[in-house]
């Protein structure tokens, strides 16, 4: 129950990846944040495999929430509602969370919100930095999503400005990082690479930023072939590939890209905020870079600590948290994971409560079955 401390207490379910994440959030105070990863176990493939991860959330989900619940001293009995991502993100990985969120919701007799991914990426913020401003521009940067998107109303209304038409960065990073035997995941690697190496070193493309260009949108294949095709000539000519300075090269091209369009995007909308969240958040060349030109065109740069910034259960519960506070409806029990949820559904409300009717079946009737709970 809201303490104290103020606000909603939350639990949010993560498993769009390959991190099973559960965080517990009370109001925009981080309480708990347990992860358990399975990335170890798709390195060997390069790169995730969807029932590998499946799998892996299965295990890890029960140990997870169980710790989530002693770090933040909390009976799960305590909680106002559990939210979960519903979506975007690899389906069979996306039902193991919403089924265990479903099972949980019910035998506690709590509300139910399954949420948008790319959302609670923009929402997590708030646990760092207090309230988001209304409107938000925020660039999410990860494995799947490079993003621009405007956010009025983190809970009802997020806007797409600009995506990916083809690879996001996160995964131009892990291809780029397989061609020059790094491993996987290829971000932190290569990161830790480009600080030895010099970054105008090589020429590499920018992608989509000519003037007929799409001015939001971006793409990293063009760039992604072509560092490729150099690594493969200078290994044909039997030279040595300078590993630091392509991955500083590398990262040059993408985070220019990103922080350009960007402010950009801030300027034309008259935004002075911008939020970066999402994996590649995490990148040390990108805050950099971000702070660099926002600072220049009077803009606040609000960027979460690295660990906030990658798939986390925290963010799930913080969304989560703002939906219980703003009184948005619950979502029903026949809540269904979608691995392509489109940001414009910051959550997926039971249908009688986006119908307006009185004949609500979402979470009312739960309370029935929590007189005997299960979990205490």
């Amino acid at each position: 129950m809201a303490d104290a401390r103020g606000g909603p207490l939350v639990l949010g379910i993560e498993t769009s990846c390959d991190e099973t994440g559960v965080g517990i959030v009370q109001g925009r105070t981080l309480l708990a944040d347990a992860v358990a990863s399975s990335v170890d176990e798709h390195a060997r493939f390069g790169g995730v495999v969807p029932e590998v991860a499946s799998r892996a959330h299965l295990e890890a989900m029960v140990p997870t929430i169980r710790r989530a619940l002693k770090d933040a001293g909390v009976a799960a009995s305590d909680l106002d509602g559990i939210a979960v991502t519903a979506g975007p993100g690899l389906a069979g990985a996306l039902l193991v969370g919403v089924s265990a969120a479903k099972a949980y919701a019910y035998a506690l007799g709590k509300p139910l919100y399954g949420v948008n991914h790319l959302a609670s990426h923009i929402c997590v913020d708030q646990l760092e930095h207090g309230a988001l401003p209304e409107p938000t521009m925020a660039l999410l940067v990860s494995g799947g999503h490079s993003s621009l998107l405007l956010a009025p109303d983190i809970t009802s209304d997020v806007r797409p400005l600009g995506s990916t038409i083809d690879d996001a960065a996160g995964e131009a990073f892990d291809k780029i990082a397989r061609v020059l035997q790094l491993g996987f995941p290829g971000g932190p690697v290569i990161d830790r690479y480009a600080r030895e190496g010099n970054p105008d070193a090589i020429r590499f493309p920018r992608g989509l930023t000519g003037p007929r260009d799409p001015v939001y949108d971006f793409s990293f294949s063009g760039l992604k072939t072509a560092v490729a095709r150099w690594i493969e000539a200078k290994r044909a000519a039997g030279e040595d590939v300078p590993v630091a300075d392509v991955s500083a090269s590398f990262q040059e091209a993408v985070v220019d890209v990103l922080t350009r369009k960007a402010v950009r995007a801030c300027k034309d909308q008259g935004v002075d905020h911008l939020m970066i969240g999402g994996g590649v958040a995490a990148n040390s060349r990108l805050r950099a870079m971000a702070e660099r030109r926002c600072e220049d065109a009077g803009i606040t740069l609000r960027v979460p600590r690295p660990k906030l910034c990658t798939d986390n259960g925290a963010m799930v519960a913080a969304l989560g948290a703002e939906m219980v506070a703003r009184n948005r409806p619950a979502s029903d029990w026949d809540l269904s994971a979608d691995s392509s949820l489109p940001v414009t559904e910051t959550h997926v409300p039971g249908e009688a409560a986006a119908a307006g009717s009185a004949h609500h079946h979402g979470h009312d009737h739960v309370h029935e079955v929590s007189k005997e709970n299960l979990y205490s």
